[in-house]
């Protein structure tokens, strides 16, 4: 049985970033779930779908097969046997994941990928429920957060060092809404585990999380 580590949180809050530098000082295996969501969204933007056709996402997600790899210690994901690592942090890809990780048929796509992960290795898994649904007994559940100021001005950042035009206000507003819709989907909304640790990254730089959660491992 592995020792799992979960932290669950809010767009933008830094869990990638984070999960990545524990995973790594700690000697884990770091598990992206949210770029598993956005691997099989990369599959439904192929299939020429919008995020409203929930039914037919609901339909064809069956035909999607999404496995996690590992080179150089670097995960990489793959759908249907390509590598689309390089797609997943496109806004399109981002907010198609965002609503079709609410349905049903998609979550159950991976729910045992994951799950099997963390029972044979010492994992660190983030995402929006993992402490509450996917590994609900994991050693250590971790709820990570910061304001949208915060995480808007973040984001803002990472796309303006990569030269994407962007406006602050707009990324405010789309995490707000990404917000809402995580927050009251029906199935597995985003929410702090009862027994997470609250972890407010707003005024903490990355090396201060990192050792926060570090300190709640055995």
């Amino acid at each position: 049985m592995g020792y799992n580590v979960a932290i669950d949180g809010p767009a933008g809050a830094g869990k990638s970033t984070v999960a990545k530098r524990v995973a790594k000082e700690l000697g884990y295996v770091y598990v992206d779930t949210g770029a598993m969501y956005r691997a099989l969204a990369v599959f439904f933007l192929k299939q020429g779908l919008k995020p409203e056709d929930t039914e037919k996402i609901a339909e064809v997600c069956k035909n999607a097969e999404v496995s996690i790899g590992y080179e150089n210690g670097v995960q990489q994901v793959y759908l249907n046997g390509e590598n689309v690592t390089g797609q997943l942090r496109e806004e399109a890809v981002g907010n198609m994941a965002s609503v079709s990780s609410a349905i049903g048929a998609v979550r159950a796509q991976l729910l045992e990928l994951q799950r099997e992960l963390a029972r044979t290795k010492d994992v660190v898994m983030d995402g929006r429920d993992i402490g509450t649904n996917i590994l609900p007994n994991a050693d250590v559940k971790v709820y990570l957060t910061a304001s949208v100021e915060t995480r808007a001005k973040r984001r803002y950042l990472e796309l303006q060092e990569k030269g994407v035009a962007c406006d602050l206000q707009e990324i405010a507003h789309d995490i707000e809404e990404r917000d809402t819709r995580d927050m009251n989907r029906e199935i597995a909304p985003l929410k702090q585990a009862e027994d997470a640790v609250y972890l407010d990254s707003s005024a903490m730089t990355i090396d201060e999380v990192v050792d926060a959660i570090k300190a709640l491992c055995k």
